[in-house]
Order: C-alpha cells, then structure tokens, then sequence
C-alpha cells in the first residue's frame, strides 16, 4: 500500500503543472491515503504510515521545506493545501488508534466473560500436619497444668548435650554411630534434654517447662525409628518433688491425649541423667494389646523416658540437689501421634504424601 501512494504522488508532481489540477489530485491521493490509515491492521502500520508522511523525513514535511522554490502565487495554496492534509491525515490517525484501542477492549471483554451459570471451583482447604496438631494438643495439656514452654538450638555443645547431663566421655551414646558430630565440640543434639541444663542455669526454682524440638540419631529407618524425629522435654523442679508426682502426671497427660480407658505401664530403666529411671509404654493402638507387627508382638509401644533428676545434674547447673528435687520426661512425638491417630508406620509421616494428609 505505501508503494502504491509512492507511485502516485511521483507520477502526480511530475505531470502536473498547474495549482488547481495539482489540488485534485493531492486530494485525490490524499481520499487515498486515509483509506489506508482506515484499513491499517495493527499499531505498527498506522505508526509506520504517520512517520512515511508527517515525520521528521516524512512527504508532507518534504513538500514544507520546498515551498521556497514555488511563486509568490503558488505558495499560499500549497501551504493551506499542505496544512489541510496534515489536518486530516492526524484526524484519520487518532480516529484509528481509537478504533484498535476499542476492539482490544472489546476482544479482551469478550475473552474474559464469566459465565455466571457455571458451577464454580471449589477451594481446596489445607491442614494441620498430625504432628502440628498433636503439638497444639500437648501444649494444651501441659500448659493446663503450669508448664510454660521452652525452645533451644539443635546443633549443640558437647557439653551440654552429654557432659552435663552426666554422660561422662566414655558413655555408648557418644558413639559416632549414634551421634551426628560437626566436630569435637559441637553435635547435632540427639535429645531435647540439653534443654534441662539450659533451663536451670537460666532460671531459679520452682521450674516447670516443657521444651519441643527437632533430635538427630544415626538411626535406620523401619516402621518406628528415623535419623531426623522430634522430641519433647518436661522438666519439674522444687522442693519436694517425688516420683509419684511423674507418674501422675505422666497418667494425667495419657488419659488426657488418648482417652480415659487408656492403658499405661511404667518400666524400670536407666538413663546417666536421671535416678530412678523409668520408661512408660501405652497400649498399643493396633492390636489393643495383643501382639501385632506395629509393637512387634509386645502389645505396648514406648513413648517416653522419665525419671528423677539426678543430683549431680541439678548440682552442675546450680541447684542445690539437698534442697531441691525434680524430675524430667523426654517423649516422641511422632510415637505419640502414631497411637494419637491409630498410624501403623512412622515413614508415612514424613514422606508428605497428599492422600495420607488429607485423612487429618
């Protein structure tokens, strides 16, 4: 199309001599030329036919500048004939980009109608992971009954994590086969007990806290055990303390999680950091107690370490154990949500399958 007005407006100046027929033919190429702004297809050729003839270089503006060599007569006409078309061509040029600008409005309207008869989507809803929720549940219970809530760093001291609660150099659990170790003196914690030690040296008796976290044990992992679980911490001192007071309360947070009817037993046991030592076992959720491949044909299933502080533990954190006594639980979580939520195998809790999740 632009080769085509080329043409025309060459042939046109080189045959024309006289004003007026060179006025009807400007209009006649000008009727011309805003057919051709009308029928522009996009934004690109509108804008390259406004630069063809009213840019810098543009035709219009070429015949502008050579009005000095036209007569006195000819100049007025040319100019009001130049001026006249520069008019129209601008006016055909706005009047197009409205036009594209309207029927991409209305393109875009058109694509993005909503057919308010349809049925809408429904809004899927996420959920507490059951670890989460039996979080919140042993918060609730605890919290209930005067413990407040502690939290510490899982990469830990040495000596916090074994010297302190009296796990003397030599001790199996320092075993590098047990133990993740960064170096000499700092370890992946495998116990939330080192919360113990922190707790005392920072605050005085009476205490009562019970610290969640993140433990790491080179495990292998089965049905019940993993390198990366987690663990919580109960921790009572004060003057008095005895360990018929564990053991209700112990009782207190089973009944409380599980139900009324729930079976519990405590077992005699041996931890450095406590003494006496106990390990306290609940029904198990599968076979009621029968004997299936979840309990490995026990019937119960452990689910946490307790016992009396020892008193060399209470003695190097700054209490005097003559004084005070006190007594400390650790606990799996995920243990305690398997018989929570009647799970028959721990790797389903971390292998964040959304068809396990959802049933939560």
């Amino acid at each position: 199309m632009k080769e085509q007005l080329n043409q025309i407006l060459s042939q046109a100046l080189g045959q024309v001599s006289s004003v007026t027929s060179q006025q009807k033919l400007e209009a006649a190429r000008v009727k011309f030329l805003l057919a051709a702004i009308g029928a522009a297809g996009n934004t690109g050729e509108l804008e390259a036919l406004r630069v063809q003839y009213l840019g810098k270089k543009g035709e219009l503006t070429g015949i502008l500048r050579g009005m000095g060599k036209l007569s006195a007569e000819e100049r007025p006409v040319i100019g009001q004939l130049a001026n006249e078309v520069r008019a129209q061509i601008e006016q055909a040029i706005e009047k197009a980009q409205q036009d594209m600008a309207q029927r991409l409005i209305a393109a875009k309207l058109e694509k993005e109608q909503i057919d308010v008869t349809m049925p809408g989507q429904k809004v899927l809803l996420g959920k507490q992971h059951p670890l989460n929720a039996v979080l919140h549940e042993l918060y609730d219970i605890f919290t209930g009954m005067g413990f407040s809530i502690a939290e510490g760093p899982e990469v830990e001291y040495d000596y916090y994590n074994f010297e302190a609660l009296n796990i003397p150099k030599n001790h199996p659990a320092r075993d590098t086969q047990d133990t993740f170790y960064i170096n000499d003196n700092i370890v992946l914690r495998t116990q939330t007990s080192p919360m113990q030690v922190r707790t005392m040296e920072k605050q005085r008796p009476p205490i009562r806290v019970i610290a969640p976290g993140r433990v790491y044990r080179s495990d292998a992992v089965d049905a019940t055990h993993s390198p990366v679980f987690h663990q919580i911490e109960g921790l009572v001192v004060d003057k008095g303390i005895t360990m018929g007071d564990l053991k209700g309360t112990l009782e207190v947070f089973a009944k409380r999680l599980y139900g009324e009817d729930t079976g519990v037993r405590f077992r005699p046991h041996h931890f450095p950091f406590t003494e006496p030592s106990c390990e306290m076992d609940v029904q198990c959720h599968k076979c009621g107690g029968v004997g299936c491949p979840t309990c490995k044909g026990e019937g119960w299933i452990e689910v946490l370490g307790a016992g009396m502080i020892h008193p060399k533990v209470l003695e190097m954190s700054g209490i005097d154990p003559e004084v005070y006594s006190g007594w400390a639980f650790g606990m799996g979580l995920e243990r305690i949500a398997m018989r929570r939520f009647k799970i028959s195998d721990l790797r389903l809790i971390f292998e964040n399958d959304i068809r396990f999740l959802e049933q939560f």
